[in-house]
């Protein structure tokens, strides 16, 4: 979560060629409307890019895919918190961050990030995730028959696209009703680092209080829920500790909401921007799962992911050294002409479609089912119900101010 927070060494200005510094180029208005020709340009004239700060920028496939396999290019909490506390600024309060969620899977290294994983993924299987399948469609038909019941508008984000992963991962975890309210509005908070780190910080710190009284109640009285599930671990060898555990049930419960929310905001812009692909997905809904990998790849939302240099490494004829902090771009690697025949074209039946949106190696993000599944029900009720569906009159697409993650602020439709 923290090592997205933001966009590290984001001064200087961007000339009218190859900026001397990306991260200045990426904050302007055109980028954040549109960061993909910037991206092109950086894979042609400088894939393995060094800003003036000493940060590492990679935009090309191969060396992303590389690198998110490469354990010399660590996601250690400790190694990223020192990298970022030697920055200045605001990002020293980002690190502290990183101390309040424990040693959990996001941001750890071999073998601690094989143990926690290993027993993440007991709790969390294919089999759990499918079995959602049937309450996701319940819940987004009942959110669509409430935005279609209150006119012919509404804001796609705030009326499915946002309601819908909450009201998901609350069942999942077996968060009970009357609390749902209050825990909506801190993970509406932790989606706002980059704004204001001591709100957010003060919401992490209500919601570990809250989900510490959650496992306690789960101990003594155990449900079908994946709380439950993570709690039985700890009888077991290589067992949760209860920091542990609670890291792994915070990050769990908040890593999906904001994804999966644009996701499906990202995605229905896209359709909505191309209406051939829309009517093939209309007359084809067996297209909704090749179609959400396509939607996945095409304007992913985890533009950026974050790695510190643990050990010397050579990428494209260039030397990382240990210490230095690398960014990697999902967002430039899915739109890279090497890897994707005719990249910037939205094909719902892209053959072959190995794109980086959730990540490669070793952290390959564990929530990615569940955010596709949501989607695929989401995208293919809405396309479905609502053949009419178009962008407000007038409304242009308003994009948060945070460069590394793409999340619309609102999508107003039609229909």
């Amino acid at each position: 979560m923290t090592t997205t927070g933001t966009l590290a060494g984001a001064r200087g200005s961007a000339g009218p060629g190859l900026p001397d510094d990306f991260a200045a180029a990426l904050l302007t208005p055109e980028a954040r409307r549109d960061p993909y020709p910037l991206y092109a340009r950086m894979r042609r004239e400088d894939p393995v890019h060094r800003s003036p700060q000493g940060i590492w920028y990679l935009t090309r496939y191969a060396d992303v895919e590389a690198a998110l396999g490469d354990l010399r290019l660590s996601n250690d909490r400790d190694r990223m918190a020192r990298a970022y506390s030697g920055l200045g600024g605001d990002l020293k309060a980002l690190s502290r961050l990183t101390g309040r969620l424990g040693r959990v899977m996001t941001n750890t290294d071999p073998p601690d990030h094989a143990r926690l994983r290993k027993l993440a993924n007991k709790a969390f299987t294919a089999r759990r995730v499918e079995a959602l399948r049937d309450g996701v469609r319940r819940i987004v038909d009942r959110l669509v028959d409430e935005a279609v019941a209150a006119g012919p508008a509404m804001d796609l984000i705030e009326a499915v696209a946002s309601p819908l992963p909450m009201s998901v991962v609350c069942e999942l975890f077996g968060i009970p009703d009357e609390d749902r309210p209050r825990v909506t509005s801190w993970f509406r908070r932790f989606g706002r680092l980059g704004e204001d780190i001591d709100k957010s910080e003060a919401a992490i710190e209500q919601y570990e209080q809250y989900l510490s009284g959650l496992i306690r109640q789960r101990r003594w009285e155990p449900g079908d829920d994946l709380i439950s599930a993570l709690v039985a671990t700890q009888a077991q060898d290589d067992r949760l500790t209860d920091s542990e555990l609670l890291s792994t049930c915070f990050v769990l419960i908040t890593a999906g909401d904001e994804t999966t929310t644009h996701l499906i905001g990202n995605g229905m812009l896209a359709l909505l921007r191309h209406p051939d692909q829309l009517a093939r997905l209309r007359a084809d809904p067996g297209l909704i799962r090749g179609a959400v990998e396509e939607l996945a790849r095409y304007d992913t939302v985890t533009q950026a992911i974050v790695r510190v240099v643990a050990q010397d490494v050579e990428i494209g004829g260039r030397t990382l050294a240990e210490g230095e902090l690398v960014y990697l771009f999902l967002g430039a690697t899915n739109r890279d002409p090497e890897r994707f025949e005719d990249p910037d074209r939205l094909d719902l039946s892209r053959p072959g479609n190995r794109h980086l949106s959730f990540g490669h190696g070793p952290h390959f993000c564990l929530g990615g089912p569940l955010a596709k599944l949501q989607a695929e029900v989401a995208v293919g009720t809405l396309v479905r119900r609502l053949p009419g569906l178009r962008p407000a009159d007038g409304a242009a697409p308003d994009w948060r101010p945070n460069p590394l993650q793409r999340r619309l602020t609102a999508l107003p439709v039609t229909y």
